[in-house]
């Protein structure tokens, strides 16, 4: 599953994951979850009420997928508030319990970056998230190799998960 930690339509990091989707391999299909801006504020009196449907079709989205791949701007040193909002509603239902997950971001400069995937890496440790990858992809002629070297690791890190269940 591809996640954009921007909302911007436009934002080179959900052209990132759109070049990953077309460069995957034959067998491994990109599914994109959009539902990250629909989802309400983490909180846990919601839990009580009634499941929220934007809530309950990202954990089924998390759940149906072997691997998550992030690509995701840096805000303020820190991830987007969408996106450890979203990482806030599965941290008691344990959709990203070992789950595989790769985060990157579409940076200008090889130096940027690194911060916001330290944080959003941080909290995917909170969770027990498999980190597969954690590095930014610097948009220009090798980001295309990068990419095709990041779905590969992704691909190595599923399979030795599966063969650690």
């Amino acid at each position: 599953m591809a996640v954009s930690g921007s909302l911007q339509a436009g934002s080179s990091n959900r052209s990132l994951l759109e070049s990953a989707a077309s460069l995957a391999p034959e067998g491994v299909e990109v599914v994109f979850f959009e539902g990250l801006r629909a989802l309400p504020h983490f909180d846990p009196d919601l839990e009580r009420d009634a499941p929220r449907p934007e809530v309950e079709a990202w954990r089924r989205a998390l759940s149906e997928s072997d691997a998550v791949l992030v690509a995701s701007p840096e805000y303020g040193h820190s991830l987007p508030g969408s996106l450890k909002n979203a990482i806030d509603w599965v941290i008691g239902t344990g959709q990203l319990y070992r789950k595989v997950v790769a985060i990157t971001a579409s940076v200008s400069y090889a130096e940027r970056g690194r911060m916001g995937l330290q944080a959003l890496r941080q909290t995917l440790e909170a969770v027990s998230a498999i980190v597969a990858f954690d590095a930014p992809i610097v948009k220009g002629p090798d980001a295309d190799g990068e990419i095709t070297a990041l779905l590969r690791q992704i691909a190595r890190a599923v399979e030795a998960a599966r063969r650690d269940e």
